[in-house]
């Protein structure tokens, strides 16, 4: 999931000398029937549209209001969710969901066929959805996404209302992950028919099966709801009535908000990390996260040069930007995988596709391979834009790689943080140098991270390319999936080619530095995607 879609958590919202808006009541009731908490969230909305959504925040808030065939849940298990149960045939490629007898928030039915329809809208190129990918794996989904097959050939069926039939092409064990996610979520057909090209821009506009229904959003604002929905199928186990939600950027203003009680969480940057980790409501945690540099080979044919991108690697001291700059619990990172993630045979998949030359800090051989560079491409100086968010993490971001990147002879770097919707369309049109932007896996699988820097995968905005790289990612889906040692070296193997390659560059793997109140109870992390599960919550004195 982008924080491209990817913004980090820990730190997104309004001007520090905007006072923060207050979210309904001041503080959490307690001791009342209706409960009600107060969130800081990292950024606007950008879409509810399950097809189009790409971003961690849409995908949060998509995730409390609506539901999909199962739920993530502790230890990176999944647990029912619409489907009441599930069997997967002897070779693994026909997976039968049982769904149960579950409601829109209008009452209506949720049926199969809200699943088949959302997951033909999504892979119909027509829909333009980035996610389309996701889908590679079901039956005839590559030639209906290349527009020579109908999407009403999709390997997923209706059997009657209340069984769907999933076909794959090869057997895929972390399907289960999969089909908790967003983008497999169903889509309430007559509301999808009814606004059109405009489903999902708003509040009003879609319909909810979840254990919340979204309020007060009108596509732009920084404030919304999440109100408890009668209809959601396990509501008697739903405690918390309503949870308001802000989006604040700055660090102070949020963690104002949090002390004078209009906030019952917010994340904290470095400054405040320092200042608040020995407090008692003070809570790290990890993100299955990297954020990563991509440099535009289809603008500047110059970045097909390997000399110049393992230059601006080398040149990028990752321990000092994660340790000194952010200080707020995140790490270094050991590629682009993140690590603590996905294990093999007890082994941490990061540990094994580890590429030191590709994360390490080592300014004179930056400038060794800079000048090879520069005298292979023709070059003798460069003038780049990076491009980044403009949040406070943002802005420390790309103020610290820009002074590392200007020890490089002849490199002049000048920032352009710009608003997250806007920073998210401008690197999936291409219209950048360089791009600091973030992938939070959706699943713990590395097939997750490796798939979106394939050749042709529409999130792969640097454009770097690498056929020995296409051919082992391909591999591990195709003709060693069934084969879990052949199919985790594969990706191992697939990964220490993009960093030999220095098909980009990673910064760091973050974290989340939080505050929340002790009479906050029931709230679950997950380090994939969605990362917060709000349905657990209730409030207590």
């Amino acid at each position: 999931m982008k924080l491209s879609s990817l913004i980090k958590v820990g730190g997104v919202g309004l001007l520090a000398a905007v006072v923060l808006a207050g979210c309904g009541n001041s503080s959490s009731q307690s001791g009342t029937k209706k409960q009600t908490a107060n969130w800081m969230v990292a950024a606007n909305i950008n879409t509810m549209d399950a097809s189009k959504m790409t971003d961690l925040i849409s995908s949060q808030n998509l995730n409390g209001t609506n539901e999909g065939l199962l739920r993530m849940a502790k230890n990176n298990t999944v647990v029912p969710g619409v489907a009441k149960n599930y069997t997967v045939s002897k070779d693994g490629k026909t997976w039968t969901f049982n769904l149960r007898h579950s409601k829109w928030n209008d009452g209506k039915p949720v049926t199969a066929k809200d699943f088949v329809y959302s997951w033909q809208r999504t892979v119909n190129p027509k829909t333009a959805s980035q996610y389309s990918y996701i889908f590679a794996n079901l039956e005839n989904a590559n030639k209906i996404i290349a527009g020579k097959m109908s999407p009403s050939k999709l390997g997923v069926k209706a059997d009657g209302d209340y069984k769907l039939v999933v076909s794959l092409i090869k057997p895929q064990s972390y399907f289960k992950y999969m089909v908790s996610q967003s983008y497999y979520f169903p889509e309430e057909i007559s509301m999808v028919k009814k606004y059109g090209s405009s489903y999902g821009t708003d509040a009003k506009k879609l319909g909810y099966n979840g254990p919340f229904v979204l309020k007060g959003w009108n596509g732009t604002n920084d404030t919304w709801k999440l109100v408890k929905n009668p209809k959601y199928w396990d509501a008697k186990k739903i405690k918390l009535n309503t949870l308001n939600m802000q989006a604040v950027k700055d660090p102070a203003t949020a963690l104002n908000g949090y002390q004078s009680g209009k906030l019952d969480f917010t994340t904290l940057s470095g400054t405040q990390v320092k200042q608040y980790k020995k407090d008692k409501n003070y809570h790290l945690y990890k993100q299955a996260s990297i954020y990563y540099l991509e440099m535009n080979e289809k603008k500047y044919p110059m970045f097909k040069n390997k000399n110049l991108r393992k230059a601006f690697s080398l040149a990028i001291d990752k321990n000092q930007l994660a340790n000194k700059v952010l200080a707020d619990g995140s790490q270094a990172p050991k590629g682009f995988v993140a690590d603590d993630m996905s294990e093999h045979n007890g082994k941490d998949f990061a540990d094994q596709s580890y590429v030191k030359s590709a994360v390490e800090y080592n300014l004179p051989e930056a400038k060794k391979y800079w000048a090879k560079g520069l005298k292979e491409t023709g070059k003798k100086s460069v003038n780049l834009t990076l491009l980044s968010d403009d949040t406070d993490v943002a802005k420390r971001t790309t103020e610290f790689v820009q002074s590392e990147l200007t020890k490089l002879p002849g490199v002049k770097i000048t920032n352009q943080n710009v608003p997250y919707k806007t920073r998210l369309s401008r690197s999936a049109s291409g219209q950048f140098d360089l791009v600091i932007t973030a992938w939070n896996a959706d699943y713990p699988d590395p097939s997750n991270f490796l798939d979106i820097l394939t050749s042709k995968n529409s999130y792969n905005n640097g454009k770097w390319g690498n056929a020995k790289y296409d051919a082992l990612v391909k591999k591990s889906e195709g003709a060693d999936a069934a084969n879990e040692n052949a199919r985790w070296n594969d990706m191992v193997q697939a990964e220490k080619i993009l960093m030999n390659d220095q098909g980009i560059v990673p910064l760091y793997q973050p974290a989340i530095s939080t505050l929340m109140k002790p009479k906050i109870h029931g709230v679950q992390f997950f380090p994939t995607a969605p990362q917060w599960d709000w349905s657990k919550i209730s409030v207590g004195k």
